[in-house]
């Protein structure tokens, strides 16, 4: 009988087992995972509605090194695969805008429904358990996790360091790298950031529409449209997510992170330069502060007038076309000296892991140890907002435990 020990009970983990399981019923399957339940890390994304897959999808959706392994894998496992392996479950799905929910919108009923297939299938779930080795021998493969378990194949699916407290801490890059594996550099994705000296602390908890660009010294590394929320220690919303992996891969190589916010970004700086002219003939009595109160949030305008070195009961008429100049760049172009995320706890996901270059991405089997495949957030991918990451962890789960169940 064939032993197959799935090590993390993610949402990788998950698909695998139950992908193994019903590949081959006669298969003994087991999942190691070292939280209280499996699939804990699921009730918090969508925020608790579970986004898991998206229509838009493709490699350059995602970050890598390998973009091409990516590209496989989806080919293999897309958002269609994703939704029919659901709707098998007896999950119903609806979209928003191409963005998929179960139709409860319910997380926790997600991770319930994968527990109660596994268990249905005789999958055997081990909680409480961490490995510490993992050991390959002639035959079979020694798992020490307090207890040594053995195994025909071993499927890691361990994660990666985002949100210890839902099982994220970053053990499975070791077990991966003490089996022949090489790490790409792991640092928070889907994270906030934090702003040196931060000029716009003073409008802390203010909502405002915007463009966050990230540059490394002068070079652009990436940009996104959305709402950005400015923080007590810097910025945060779904644009600064997206963006983030750029600022984090740079400050790990210890390169200068600079981000500019564009809080007009519907209107080009000439657009605004002649609505500011317009504004100082027809409104040339009210203060600059008067003006821009209504187009900017109230606690946000003081932030802006002091970048541009304006006084805010400066009058329109009296604002001269140097003040105009710097109004508008502050507006447009406004600058921010990213010194750090906010880390591996509140990041979503790890940017960085085990290199796909060494697993075979029509199997998800390591190129490096025979026997051993290896699935989620532990490869070196990650995607952008929209339920990605978890398109990517269903896909390399399924195609993982099929393989290591018929091989």
């Amino acid at each position: 009988m064939k032993k197959i020990v799935i090590i993390g009970g993610g949402a990788a983990g998950m698909a695998a087992g139950i992908a193994a399981a019903q590949k081959n019923r006669k298969a003994r399957v087991c999942i190691l995972e070292h939280k209280d339940i499996v699939g804990k890390k699921i009730l918090s994304t969508g925020n608790g509605r579970c986004n898991f897959t998206n229509e838009v999808m493709g490699p350059d959706c995602y970050y890598s090194e390998n973009q091409e392994a990516i590209r496989q894998v989806l080919q293999k496992f897309g958002a269609q695969d994703t939704l029919k392996f659901f709707r098998s479950l007896g999950i119903s799905a609806k979209s928003k805008n191409g963005y998929y929910y179960p139709r409860s919108e319910q997380a926790s009923a997600v991770r319930e429904i994968f527990q109660a297939e596994l268990e249905r299938l005789g999958v055997r779930i081990f909680t409480g358990m961490h490995v510490s080795e993992i050991k390959k021998g002639k035959k079979e493969f020694a798992i020490d996790a307090g207890d040594i378990f053995t195994a025909d194949k071993v499927i890691l699916a361990a994660g990666g360091k985002a949100a210890k407290a839902l099982g994220s801490d970053g053990s499975g890059y070791a077990l991966a790298e003490r089996l022949g594996h090489s790490v790409a550099p792991v640092v928070p994705g889907l994270v906030q950031l934090k702003v040196k000296n931060h000029p716009l602390k003073g409008a802390a908890g203010v909502r405002t529409d915007g463009k966050v660009s990230i540059y490394e010294n002068k070079k652009r590394m990436g940009s996104d449209s959305g709402e950005l929320q400015i923080t007590a220690y810097g910025i945060s919303g779904i644009p600064v997510f997206q963006v983030s992996r750029h600022a984090a891969k740079s400050l790990y190589y210890k390169r200068r992170v600079r981000a500019e916010i564009d809080f007009l970004p519907e209107i080009s700086a000439e657009a605004m330069e002649g609505m500011c002219r317009h504004m100082r003939k027809r409104d040339g009595e009210k203060t600059v502060f008067q003006v821009l109160l209504g187009v900017f949030n109230r606690k946000l305008i003081p932030c802006l007038l002091k970048n541009a070195g304006i006084n805010p009961q400066c009058r329109m008429s009296e604002l001269d076309n140097p003040g105009l100049e710097r109004l508008i760049r502050a507006c447009k172009s406004f600058p921010l000296e990213i010194e750090d995320t906010n880390g591996f706890d509140s990041a979503q996901v790890s940017a960085g892991g085990v290199r796909l270059t060494e697993i075979d991405p029509g199997t998800m089997e390591s190129r490096r140890c025979g026997g051993l495949y290896l699935a989620g957030e532990i490869l070196d991918a990650d995607g952008i907002c929209g339920g990605y990451n978890l398109q990517w962890a269903w896909a390399g789960g399924c195609i993982a435990g099929c393989s290591a169940a018929l091989s």
